[in-house]
């Protein structure tokens, strides 16, 4: 019996010995035969950094408004900064990851990164809205460069019948970061006291309100003083890690296809264009519901100061990360659309109660909202790029989902208008309920053609 007991301690440390000295195969359609854990969970810890600067970006959002005294939709330009830089920049970022590797893509997106953080010191000196545009801008060159390859690298990592799933599971961290942005922006950027409105209006002299804005545009450069130091272990720690290719292996008699064969295949994609609308709605939904919760508990609140209406998103990112967890188990075991189907109905109705219900539920039904949201970017990503047959448009593709992430620059100013004409912030949650809708219309149709079976990648039209 004891010799049994050897034995099979023997065989399980031969085992481990083999793995460690067998790392995870490339398999020739770029994926991996299994995880590489160590890798995956750092590659995953990229994603509450993009998660924390769009978290920060809804605290600015609050505190800009009265110090610089911005209409709704105005506001909305530090998310049009934001998702305008991954606009621009993910095609680029695409062809010097295809001509590099994925590895380098985040090494790029953290140096920049680790830039656009940096410009903050100087903003907050010159204390103009543009300059701060211009920050967040840089930030965001630096994030489409992360997203860009992270997304698609996540996705791959692994095989590729748990590709969506898996990055479910990555973009499980990144209402985590979500959350920290808004903690870090609700005690390091906002005071006690009085609103920022209320203490603005207080001044006595212009000269007096100007010293003030200045003195609260400081506060800005508090967290990203800890978001720096985070950025910087990140970087040393991709750089001294080894990493597989992750890609596929290249036909000996095939060509590199050229940015405008891949547009033409990608254009022919009948799924592949509607994953990009979804994409678009989504973002924009996700970013309107997050940029005006704390406008909207403000509205409803006069006496509330800031930092107690960011409870409302404190509370709205829990939800947000309560969702994708429920979410993942959901998706493990039915099917990925049927779950985004039913998700996307009860947003659209918790969304369009808050536009039109009681203005003392509104606020809570907009949180509630954050419930549903978890799943729609990895889900809608994950499925689009599977209906990418040929893998050599798959970088190029990639980048163009995340380009989608223009509607968050798009739909909250959409939003904005809205409120400035109707002159009801809560009337304006309807354009988020559309969007909601739209989505829904999306996963309906890949429900009815079999995509998003359980673990299993969507299949091209």
């Amino acid at each position: 019996m004891r010799d049994d007991i050897v034995v099979v301690g023997e065989n399980r440390a031969v085992k481990r010995r083999a793995l460690i000295r067998n790392p995870a195969r490339q398999l020739p359609s770029g994926y991996l035969d299994r995880i590489p854990y160590l890798q995956f969970v750092l590659l995953s810890l990229l994603f509450p950094m993009w998660g924390a600067a769009a978290g920060l970006n809804d605290i600015l959002i609050t505190q800009f408004k009265h110090v610089f005294t911005l209409s709704d939709a105005a506001t909305a330009f530090v998310q049009s900064a934001f998702y305008g830089g991954y606009f621009l920049i993910a095609i680029p970022a695409s062809r010097i990851i295809r001509r590099t590797s994925y590895k380098v893509g985040v090494q790029i997106g953290l140096a920049v990164y680790i830039v656009g953080c940096g410009l903050f010191f100087p903003a907050s000196t010159l204390a103009t809205y543009g300059m701060f545009l211009f920050c967040i801008f840089a930030v965001a060159i630096g994030l489409s460069f992360l997203e860009t390859s992270a997304n698609t690298y996540s996705s791959m990592l692994g095989p590729r019948e748990t590709g969506t799933l898996r990055l479910n599971i990555s973009q499980t961290f990144t209402p985590i970061g979500n959350l920290l942005g808004v903690i870090l922006g609700k005690y390091l950027i906002f005071g006690t006291g009085d609103s920022i409105e209320a203490q603005m209006e207080a001044a006595p002299t212009p000269q007096a309100k100007l010293a003030l804005g200045q003195e609260l545009l400081q506060n800005t450069l508090l967290p990203y003083k800890y978001i720096l130091v985070v950025l910087v272990c990140l970087l040393v720690l991709f750089v001294i890690t080894e990493y597989p290719a992750a890609r596929p292996a290249e036909d000996p008699g095939s060509h590199r296809a050229s940015l405008g064969e891949t547009l033409r295949v990608l254009a022919r994609n009948d799924r592949y264009r509607k994953g990009i609308v979804a994409q678009f709605l989504y973002v924009g939904l996700q970013t309107a519901v997050w940029s005006f919760t704390i406008r909207l508990a403000l509205d409803l609140y006069p006496g509330m100061n800031e930092r107690s209406a960011t409870n409302y998103m404190i509370v709205g990112f829990c939800c947000f990360l309560a969702g994708k967890f429920v979410a993942n188990v959901l998706i493990a075991r039915f099917s990925a659309a049927r779950v985004l189907v039913v998700y996307c109905a009860i947003g659209a109705v918790l969304l369009l109660l808050a536009a039109f219900g009681p203005a003392a539920a509104s606020v809570w039904l907009v949180v509630a909202s954050n419930l549903l949201l978890g799943p729609g970017w990895p889900t809608i990503f994950g499925q689009t790029l599977d209906t990418i047959e040929d893998k050599r448009h798959q970088e190029t593709g990639g980048a163009i989902l995340v380009m989608a992430i223009v509607g968050g620059a798009v739909i909250p100013v959409l939003q904005g208008l809205v409120s400035d004409v109707a002159g009801s912030l809560q009337l304006s949650f309807v354009v988020s309920a559309a969007c909601f809708a739209g989505i829904l219309l999306f996963f309906r149709g890949n429900l009815r053609q079999g995509a998003g079976t359980p673990g299993a990648p969507a299949r091209a039209s």
